[in-house]
């Protein structure tokens, strides 16, 4: 009996060596086809990189933009799923911000909800500086308790100072730290041209932005939280303070007055001072599209809303967006040399195209690049394939397509105990 148990064990190790395979020292079609990918999206991040460093001209459009007069000495409009850039005027000029500084100040506040830092229904307590804030404010007093929704409507509603550095205060235990935070979220959006000095906007040597970075910004808190909007559109609303001479009702204006002026205003911002002018971040949606139209520096409040409202009704005059929301059902790869013979794949994100040119866009057609196999080891998030996107024959873009697990690759012992299986089963 011991002799068949040895003679098993060498049968199994020879059939094991012979299944094995030999390690292969040529590249894969796979291999070479991501070695083009990452090549590609280096070049094509290079020039990203270098169109955002270049300075821009009055007027630069997306298309042609003749007759449209903006008195604002600083302009843009943007698509926000997309980012593209439809019309700018003088985009990238540092200027002070005044109030659209509270853009970022609720992007930090939300990201402080999103992972779970705060939650809505926490009492926020607002301290003697945070009360001490002046210009535009809710006049809360020092000890008086507020939840964080609450300052959220004060912020986006009334451009309220106070709650803007009570919520500082709450989230990072200074408004000097919570400042920090704010620089650090605006370079990470490529903001290059701001520097936040204060979560507030009041006027400060050093506090400064241009109109192109408050898009930036203004993109992201209404894409990444669109939930932004059910504040933003708030017209009139009352809050309650409470302190020690009792309760009273305070009331909430919107400052923006798009939201009643303008049929598909979505928000977003103003600001004023004596040094910035009047400015406005101005979001709205229609058809599916929604736009950003920033004015910088506008020498009355009037001017700011009608120039906005120029560019948004240039912008819905011109913009149609593809957006493939049924994208097809990607299938399992076959995985070489791995300790999984299969791995999936997924989507990296909804592709979006912003057409101005009155295309037929039901025309556009979809070419997947995606390997039957791949060689382990993979790592998750890594580069599979692409689905590229094209109309009328011209590519208009893609989105890539990504491993969704890691996969090591198989060792010697893998292999045999695999063949284990075969002679147990």
């Amino acid at each position: 009996m011991k002799k068949l148990k040895i003679w098993a064990m060498v049968i199994i190790l020879l059939f094991t060596y012979t299944i094995c395979p030999i390690k292969q020292t040529y590249a894969t079609e796979l291999d070479t086809a991501q070695n083009e990918a990452t090549e590609a999206e280096k070049t094509k991040a290079e020039e990203s990189q270098n169109e955002e460093g270049a300075e821009t001209t009055d007027n630069t459009a997306l298309f042609d933009s003749a007759g449209v007069m903006v008195s604002a000495p600083s302009a843009i409009l943007m698509e926000a799923s997309t980012g593209t850039i439809i019309y700018e005027k003088d985009s990238k000029e540092q200027l002070r911000p005044a109030s659209i500084t509270k853009i970022m100040t609720l992007i930090l506040i939300f990201d402080a909800l999103d992972a779970g830092k705060i939650s809505l229904d926490d009492t926020v307590t607002v301290s003697e500086y945070a009360a001490s804030m002046g210009g535009s404010q809710v006049f809360l007093e020092p000890g008086e308790e507020q939840t964080v929704d609450t300052m959220i409507k004060c912020i986006a509603v009334a451009s309220a100072n106070d709650a803007c550095v009570a919520m500082a205060e709450y989230i990072c235990g200074s408004e000097t730290e919570f400042v920090n935070q704010m620089n650090e979220r605006a370079q990470g959006l490529g903001m290059t041209n701001t520097h936040f000095a204060n979560c507030n906007g009041l006027d400060t040597d050093g506090h400064v932005t241009s109109a192109y970075d408050v898009a930036l910004m203004s993109r992201e808190l209404i894409v990444k939280y669109p939930q932004i909007h059910d504040y933003s559109t708030i017209w009139m609303e009352n809050i309650t303070h409470v302190t020690k001479k009792g309760s009273s009702e305070f009331g909430l204006t919107n400052t923006n007055k798009l939201i009643k002026q303008y049929e598909y205003a979505t928000g977003l911002k103003t600001g004023s001072t004596s040094l910035a002018k009047y400015c406005v971040s101005a979001t709205a949606k229609k058809n599916d599209i929604e736009l950003i139209a920033v004015i910088m520096a506008a020498p009355d409040y009037k001017i700011r809303f009608q120039d906005a409202t120029t560019l948004l009704n240039f912008g819905y005059g011109k913009c149609q967006v593809y957006s493939d929301d049924n994208q097809e059902t990607l299938p399992q790869i076959s995985v070489k040399k791995g300790i999984e013979r299969t791995v999936s794949c997924e989507y990296e994100n909804t592709f979006k195209y912003l057409d101005v040119t009155g295309a037929d866009l039901s025309a556009v057609e979809k070419e997947m690049q995606l390997a039957n196999s791949a060689n382990a080891p993979i790592t998750k998030g890594d580069l599979a394939g692409k689905m590229i996107y094209k109309l009328n024959g011209k590519e208009i873009g893609y989105t890539k397509i990504l491993y969704t697990d890691s996969v090591d690759e198989a060792v010697y012992m893998d292999y045999f105990m695999r063949t284990v299986k075969l002679f147990t089963l």
